[in-house]
């Protein structure tokens, strides 16, 4: 504890000194008009009003009681990617997210953390409304929103609150709430955008096109699409087995390499649109919609002939049948996922009377994921087997009902009015699972003589594990906001909370804030929160394969429902919810000269945090159909505290006769594993991983000069070390990754009042992080689970036109 506190003190002495040194940043982190002011802002433009994180209607970012950092279009557009995921980690201190190459779906549905706490314990709201999750299960079982089926050409601004907000917006705002605000604004714009890494890969080309109009006397919508194509990329190199296999072999052509590892082939279409009209003068009608479609596709691991004995074993049972006559240069599975997403919102707001305003709507939200494997092969059935499979489909849906109301409470000692607002919310939230072809998932008669089961990669989902799960939830929150003087402001909330699943949670929150001066003022919080456990996690089985790196061989796991017999037996309970507690303090500044910034310490504990249990090889005598290695559930496992601090600062200014913006954002993020009774705790090789697994320090440097019609950029982000492992069943190997700089280059002309056109360069130096030598046995050079890109250089180009 004391070294972590030292640690954040030091953060907190050296950064100060580098905010005033690089004159940084708070525009777009905290506390400062809102997003990183671009060279065109006027240098005293008024403060954005803020909707995240408060429910007052005059609240500006200067003005909250946490951090909340504030990202408008100019913001989005200077980061070069489509995926909000990789905008989100170029523009928030403390967010990290991972390509995971070849890790089943998450290659297509990437993990996000925001301040190193698990991905679904992050609330993702759209124009203030929930936003649903995804269909994926993924790392540890976390069930989060994927962004990435949100069009980033279709963002007006993110407001991100870096705070525990359970108390305010019910489960998942443990670590804190990304709130996405379509664009709607009237007009049309089109752009064209092409990227290219270095190494001549991973052509990608997008399309998008957003027009808003107003209609009738008082109706206006924006209507957008965006079409995108990014072709795979791949940094590989020969296996060390797939070379020896050509040695013994001389007579084949092997591939080289036999298995890619890089980013996938990815095709995706996206379409929504953001509406509002006024039906009378004290109500308004308003709605919006997402659709996305994707898919996408992935290698999987080669089978060697020579030494994959489950899949290239031949039996008299099947006389005459060898694998090699179908693969004689063995195998590497192509893993492809179809996506289709969809959010529809409608509602009614008005005002009862000047103090009170009202605001009712009904969302319907749908995630849904079909998988397909080809290119392999169920050996347990020998000759009757496919070489290409239907794995089955899952789904999420959400529903919900909600009200709120906002009254303004004069009070004549008060210099404002008492802010409260209060309302109610109804959720469904209903989770599927679709089976897949039979012989995905069937255990042949060749399993009897050592043959590999199920689809040999993926195994799809079997009609034992196929069904349908539903939870109810029923909310009512009250949130008051009292400005005591003009220097100090205090907030309150509560939210009482019932799930169909497990019962009922009451969580609170207060918080202040006190001005010092008009430049200068303190502010911090203390809140419980809660993550509820979805349906998804509390129902639904999965069968799992890997590769242990020492063997090469593959290992079948087993993921129980807490319910079933099996995990009964094993010692599974039922999930409850995880809860935190969350204080967080600091102080906002801003002055005339055009410095702005804040500093934010954080201290959140996390108790019966989700996860996946030890692994158990299967009892002797108790039925094994689907022939599980081992087997596994999930369960509320262990206890973690996360400190940190986040240090943003920014400074707009004149040079010459143009205008240079600075920017500076910096997290410094600790978790620790306090207790429980996980293998986190128990073993210390796990515990390194996951305390290990993501860099403790995350910060940007950027500087923005505009000059005429000539705008540029120069970026630097910095990662700190990180540690990795194999996963290996047993004997795992981990390897410590050093700190990373990237430097990125951008410049954009204006070519007339309507055209633009902008060319940049991501890792202008083409830096790659150090090889992953404990992978290195499946040809793969850089770790999978690195928290940047480790594709090198790439070069775009985007050409837009308004009108």
């Amino acid at each position: 504890m004391t070294s972590t506190r030292t640690r954040i003190a030091r953060a907190v002495a050296l950064m100060c000194a580098m905010s005033a040194a690089f004159a940084s940043q708070a525009h777009a982190h905290g506390d400062a008009p809102a997003g990183p002011a671009s060279a065109s802002d006027s240098l005293d433009a008024p403060q954005a009003v803020i909707v995240t994180g408060t429910r007052g209607s005059n609240r500006t970012q200067f003005d909250t009681m946490a951090p909340v950092d504030v990202f408008n279009r100019e913001d989005i557009g200077a980061v070069e990617s489509s995926d909000l995921n990789d905008v989100l980690a170029q523009l928030v201190p403390s967010y990290v997210v991972q390509r995971l190459p070849m890790a089943d779906g998450q290659v297509f549905v990437r993990p996000a953390t925001l301040r190193g706490l698990s991905p679904d314990q992050t609330l993702v709201l759209v124009n203030g409304k929930r936003f649903h999750r995804s269909a994926l299960l993924g790392a540890r079982g976390a069930q989060a929103p994927d962004l990435a089926q949100i069009p980033v050409s279709a963002i007006k601004r993110i407001e991100v609150l870096r705070d525990g907000a359970s108390a305010q917006y019910g489960s998942d705002a443990i670590a804190g709430v990304i709130n996405i605000i379509l664009d709607d604004t009237v007009g049309t714009e089109l752009s064209v955008h092409h990227s290219q890494y270095a190494e001549g890969d991973g052509k990608a080309n997008e399309l998008n096109l957003k027009t808003g109009f107003a209609f009738g006397e008082t109706g206006k919508a924006s209507i957008f699409g965006a079409l995108a194509k990014s072709d795979p990329t791949s940094r590989t190199r020969q296996r060390a087995d797939a070379i020896a296999f050509q040695q013994a072999h001389p007579e084949l052509k092997v591939p080289n390499p036999v298995q890619r590892w890089g980013q996938p082939e990815l095709k995706s279409q996206r379409l929504g649109f953001n509406a509002s009209m006024a039906l009378s003068d004290n109500i308004e009608l308003y709605g919006f919609g997402l659709y996305s479609h994707s898919d996408g596709t992935s290698d999987f691991n080669w089978r060697n002939p020579d030494t994959s004995t489950g899949a290239y074993k031949t039996s008299t049972l099947f006389p005459g049948w060898d694998l090699r006559s179908v693969y004689p240069l063995g195998f590497s599975p192509s893993y492809s996922n179809e996506q289709d997403d969809m959010q529809f919102v409608a509602g009614l707001r008005g005002r009862i009377s000047e103090q009170l305003g009202w605001d009712v709507s009904a969302s319907y939200g749908r995630n849904r994921i079909d998988y397909e494997l080809a290119n392999s092969i169920n050996a347990s059935m020998g000759p009757a087997s496919p070489t290409a499979f239907y794995l089955g489909r899952l789904s999420q849906t959400e529903k919900i009902l909600n009200a709120n109301f906002n009254y303004e409470l004069p009070v004549a000692a008060l210099p404002q009015p008492v802010n409260i607002a209060f309302g109610a919310e109804a959720r469904n939230e209903t989770y599927g699972v679709k089976a897949g072809d039979t012989a995905s998932w069937t255990v042949g008669p060749g399993a009897a003589v050592g043959l590999d089961a199920n689809a040999n990669g993926a195994p799809g989902f079997s009609d034992r594990q196929a069904g349908s799960w539903g939870q109810d939830s029923y909310a009512a929150y009250l949130d008051v906001e009292v400005p005591v003087s003009k220097a100090l402001s205090l907030g309150g909330a509560a939210r009482y909370e019932h799930f169909s699943e497990f019962g009922s949670t009451v969580n609170g929150k207060l918080s202040a804030r006190y001005a010092l001066s008009d430049s200068l003022a303190l502010r911090g919080s203390y809140s419980t929160g809660f993550r509820a456990p979805t349906p998804g996690q509390s129902n639904t089985n999965s069968t799992n394969q890997g590769l242990d790196t020492k063997t090469l061989l593959l290992f079948t796991s087993g993921r129980l429902a807490n319910n079933d017999p099996l995990a009964v037996l094993l010692g599974a309970q039922p999930l409850k919810p995880e809860k935190s507690k969350n204080l967080s303090l600091g102080f906002t500044w801003k002055t005339p000269a055009g410095f702005s910034g804040s500093v934010d310490v954080y201290d959140i504990k996390v108790s019966d945090r989700f996860s996946t249990s030890a692994s158990f090889a299967v009892p002797a005598g108790v039925a094994n159909p689907l022939r599980y290695t081992s087997v596994s559930y999930f369960t509320n496992d262990f206890d973690t505290t996360t400190r940190g601090i986040d240090i943003v600062g920014n400074h707009l200014s004149r040079i010459g006769n143009g205008k240079l913006n600075l920017t500076l954002a910096y997290n410094y993020n600790t978790t620790k594993v306090d207790g429980g009774n996980s293998t986190l705790v128990t073993n210390p090789a796990q515990r390194q991983v996951f305390e290990e697994r993501l860099p403790r320090q995350k910060a940007t440097i950027s500087g923005n000069y505009e000059l005429g019609n000539w705008s540029t950029l120069a970026r630097v982000r910095y990662y700190g070390a990180w540690t990795d492992n194999t996963g290996n069943t047993t004997g795992d190997i981990f390897q410590r990754f050093g700190a990373m700089q990237f430097l990125d280059l951008a410049a954009s002309y204006k070519i007339t009042d309507t055209q633009s056109i902008r060319a940049g360069i991501d890792n202008v130096l083409d830096k790659y992080p150090d090889e992953a030598t404990f992978q290195a046995s499946r040809g793969l050079i850089y770790s999978r689970n690195a928290p940047y890109d480790t594709d090198g250089r790439n070069l775009y180009v985007e050409y837009k036109m308004k009108f």
